[in-house]
């Protein structure tokens, strides 16, 4: 790579994938600088005292996908970072019943039967194929995706290497890989389940950060995704990190800094400064530059190629592509701090059921209707709500006796038909607490402090284009080799020494380090240092 003064690399954005790149980078002996806009480390995976006592995981909530050998190879629990299993999904009704998932198999088969005896005996089976359908997937993940344009010998190797995961894959498992790719989640399920909480709730898994609704194909692949999950070598495992999900960050950012790397906050880079087309450094907002041999950006593409770069220095159909590639949010958060824990009607007092996610998703079509409003322009009058109560797992998130609650919000389209998110915030937030009021009345008394965050405020505070949470849709048609466009999906872009390592990278969003990880080798390998 061509000389430079200064660093090696400079790492643009100190969200959790960001943080992988540098850590590893630093590992292999490289001077590295990471540059964070915001005050606090972390992106979207972020710890914050919104309110005093009260810690907020602002945008992510829970962690499932983080891959296990960053763990290891990082030794993240050496510098913080502890997880604690969630194992239960609590899905109360407007009718008063509730659906309750845990860890315990024979009691998941009993609470499912007093729906359908059908659907507790397919439930198992259901859940086998989704993590043998998983295992085929997962090794994808950290592979770098093959340039279907190009017959070079390195491409045609990964060509093969993709061959040999599926060659020992069978015919169950590749047909229906290959339906899920097209299918909507709400008809996969329901060739298998008759239940409608039961579809309603596992839906959810299919249209979480999409803008598309369960009916909507393409909705199954995203089932995948969410069955990638692994705690402690378990797939579909959630898990809450202590401390809340910056954590994540933190531990990541502790690692790189034992390895040398220098990170500062409040930095906010204004463009990526380039030489006879290469990348040379960056300049900041306030005008200071800094250069390096190489530059990785975190920042999702559409502001790494059309905000941080002319367009002139970029291939037209590049450009096009980036303009092209769907960005466009569909789901906002609301934190609430609570002077007590929610009462729900159908399941009222302490319990488990309030130690893991509280579901509100009564049926496929209660979703679908929510999806009916964001397709017209507006957020969900009754929307899907995925809630959490951190305080539960982790006493220090709150003061005692108080709780903190994460909601997850959909659906809340970026761009609105009437008015703005700035007048429409509150009002927002009201339809979420309103809904949530019709399971637990107790609730709406209860909130000493309300935090909302439209995609709009993702756009602005986080700095995701669209406020897109995995900078840029899971859609089969913006994956694998199509991430971010067709022929740079190798993390590699049009500009020399620029690269890709945020979830606009394969294999895209959740808090999984895989972008940055395979970045980060990438880079070593244009370096001839091979893996990190």
């Amino acid at each position: 790579m061509g000389p430079g003064n200064g660093y090696d690399v400079i790492v643009i954005g100190g969200g959790h994938n960001g943080l992988v790149t540098a850590a590893y980078l630093g590992r292999a002996g490289k001077k590295v600088l990471v540059l964070e806009r915001r005050k606090v480390l972390g992106g979207a995976a972020v710890t914050e005292e919104i309110y005093p006592g009260f810690k907020y995981t602002e945008c992510s909530y829970v962690c499932s996908l983080l891959r296990p050998e960053i763990i290891r190879d990082l030794d993240l629990p050496v510098h913080g970072y502890q997880i604690v299993p969630v194992e239960s999904t609590f899905s109360p009704m407007p009718d008063g019943r509730y659906l309750y998932r845990g860890g315990d198999s024979e009691e998941n088969r009993r609470a499912i039967a007093k729906f359908s005896k059908r659907d507790a005996e397919a439930y198992p089976k259901f859940g086998q194929l989704m993590v043998r359908i998983a295992r085929l997937v997962k090794p994808q993940l950290g592979m770098t995706p093959p340039d279907i344009g190009s017959l070079s010998p390195g491409n045609v190797a990964k060509l093969l290497e993709l061959l040999g995961y599926f060659k020992g894959a069978d015919e169950e498992v590749l047909t229906t890989f290959a339906r899920l790719l097209t299918m909507s989640a709400a008809d996969y399920l329901d060739e298998w389940f008759e239940t409608d909480v039961l579809k309603g709730t596992m839906s959810a898994s299919g249209i979480i950060g999409t803008f598309l609704g369960p009916r909507s194909p393409g909705t199954a692949y995203v089932l995948i995704h969410h069955y990638m999950g692994e705690v402690d070598g378990a797939f579909r495992a959630w898990g809450f990190v202590k401390g809340g999900m910056g954590m994540v960050s933190e531990s990541i950012a502790s690692a790189a800094r034992a390895h040398g790397v220098d990170i500062r906050t409040d930095a906010d880079v204004r463009r990526i400064a380039t030489r006879d087309g290469r990348a040379v450094g960056v300049e900041l907002a306030d005008g200071t530059r800094i250069e390096a041999r190489a530059v990785a950006s975190s920042v999702d593409p559409k502001r790494t190629f059309l905000a941080f770069l002319d367009r002139s220095e970029l291939p037209a159909d590049f450009v096009r592509g980036i303009e092209a590639y769907v960005t466009e949010g569909s789901s906002g958060k609301v934190n609430l701090a609570l002077k007590e824990l929610p009462e729900f009607t159908s399941l009222p007092g302490r319990g488990e059921h309030l130690r893991g996610s509280l579901s509100i998703s009564p049926s496929v079509d209660y979703i679908e209707k929510a999806y009916d409003d964001a397709k017209y322009g507006d957020f969900s009058k009754r929307p899907y709500l995925d809630c959490l109560l951190p305080s539960t797992l982790d006493p220090g998130m709150a003061p005692p006796g108080k709780h903190v609650m994460s909601i997850f919000v959909q659906y809340a389209p970026y761009t609105l038909r009437k008015g703005t998110w700035e007048e429409r915030r509150e009002e927002f937030g009201d339809a979420v607490v309103e809904t949530l009021a019709e399971y637990a009345p107790n609730l709406p008394k209860a909130i000493l402090h309300r935090q909302v965050l439209t995609p709009w405020d993702l756009e602005q505070e986080f700095g995701l284009t669209g406020g897109n949470i995995f900078q840029g849709e899971l859609w089969p048609n913006q994956l694998f080799f199509l991430r971010p466009v067709p022929g740079w999906s190798q993390y590699r872009t049009p500009v020399k020494g620029l690269y890709l390592c945020g979830s606009g990278a394969h294999p895209g969003g959740g808090v999984m380090g895989a972008p940055g990880y395979n970045a980060a080798r990438e880079i070593l390998r244009d370096w001839g240092l091979g893996r990190p």
